[in-house]
């Protein structure tokens, strides 16, 4: 992962949750961690990282808070966390 990847992951574990985030960066973070993306329709993507899998809802926008827990969850549950990844 590069240095750009390392902050947006943890952006993602940050408390407050952050509500600035764009699906791209989160695209890149999840590509730099190794996951396998797959467009599903025009406005989601399938995830598969660890062995775990997840849809994510393609946003043109920045990322609400509840879908940035989402992405939080889903690496929590695939055993990733911002602190293996020193900015």
């Amino acid at each position: 992962m590069n240095h750009h990847q390392r902050k947006i992951l943890h952006a993602i574990f940050a408390h407050p949750v952050n509500a600035n985030l764009e699906m791209k960066d989160i695209t890149t973070v999840l590509n730099g961690l190794g996951a396998e993306i797959d467009s599903k329709t025009k406005s989601r993507i399938g995830v598969k990282l660890n062995g775990k899998e997840t849809v994510l809802h393609l946003a043109n926008h920045t990322l609400m808070k509840a879908e940035v827990m989402q992405v939080r969850k889903f690496l929590e549950d695939c055993g990733v966390s911002g602190g293996a990844f020193p900015v």
